[in-house]
């Protein structure tokens, strides 16, 4: 049996089984790649545009402040996909090289890109529902194992900094802010990625996924800046008590951006700084 047809017949073993089981709670290790934790960002307009598109009309959105300007901040924690790096390409190679051991047709990427942003269970659910409808728990536990055997053979291959990143972080370290990074991705993921993109060493704490509890730098909610790319991450930010910033280049899913509950929204990191002072 050659391995895409194993993995199929692993797969379907694993739907019929899921078929015949009562039980509909998710598999513990559904989100081994990520898993829901994420950032924020700020400003007034941005243009919505992907790197490297042609510019079209500019867009404005309002964002609905909760802090008053300048924000009096120590430390500025960043979201990593779709805020800091440009993943979703490895992120779609691996998605349509998982369906490909299945027997699958490649999706197109544009479609791939939108499921992206609550964690790789549901990125590989969704990836497969044209084929299967909807996956079971015990299958979408194979399949993210899948997945992820998959994105560990591309994961660093097209992956990348978004424009002005590194500038940010320099001017957002010469102010003296401390910085962390704070994502969904597993460790075995996370830590290389920064390392091979040049971005490990401004982080004075790196948050994944699956990373244990520890100790966080001792600063309040309102003096942390959190900047993100998606409503997941104004959601975590707001629940944290945080102020947060959205750069409209990212990974949202598909939806609108219109709206958000966001402190502002920048078209770049290092536009951050225009609405921030360091805290005494």
């Amino acid at each position: 049996m050659n391995s895409a047809m194993q993995a199929a017949t692993e797969f379907n073993v694993s739907q019929q089984a899921d078929a015949s089981s009562s039980s509909t709670g998710a598999a513990s290790e559904a989100d081994a790649l990520e898993m829901p934790v994420d950032a924020c960002s700020p400003a007034d307009a941005i243009s919505g545009v992907a790197p490297g598109a042609a510019e079209p009309k500019k867009i404005r959105y309002r964002a609905k402040p909760k802090f008053s300007f300048p924000l009096h901040a120590r430390a500025v924690l960043l979201d990593l996909d779709g805020t800091l790096l440009d993943t979703v390409g490895d992120i779609i190679a691996a998605a349509n090289m998982m369906r490909a051991t299945l027997g699958f047709a490649p999706l197109e990427a544009a479609v791939i890109r939108n499921f992206v942003g609550k964690g790789i269970a549901n990125l590989v659910a969704r990836t497969l529902k044209d084929a299967v409808g909807e996956v079971g728990p015990t299958a979408l536990k194979v399949a993210v194992a899948n997945f992820d055997r998959q994105y560990e053979t591309c994961f660093t291959a097209t992956s990348k900094p978004y424009p002005r990143v590194l500038e940010g972080l320099d001017a957002f370290r010469e102010a003296g802010l401390r910085l962390g990074c704070v994502t969904n991705k597993a460790t075995k993921f996370t830590e290389p990625l920064l390392a091979a993109t040049g971005l490990r060493d401004y982080f004075e704490i790196v948050v994944s996924g699956d990373t244990l509890a520890e100790k966080k730098p001792d600063i309040k909610p309102e003096e942390m800046l959190m900047i993100g790319d998606s409503i997941n991450d104004a959601e975590a930010a707001r629940a944290a008590g945080s102020p947060v910033f959205i750069v409209p280049y990212g990974y949202n899913e598909g939806i609108e951006l219109r709206g958000l509950d966001c402190d502002a929204f920048i078209d770049n990191i290092p536009a951050a700084l225009k609405f921030v002072k360091l805290a005494s």
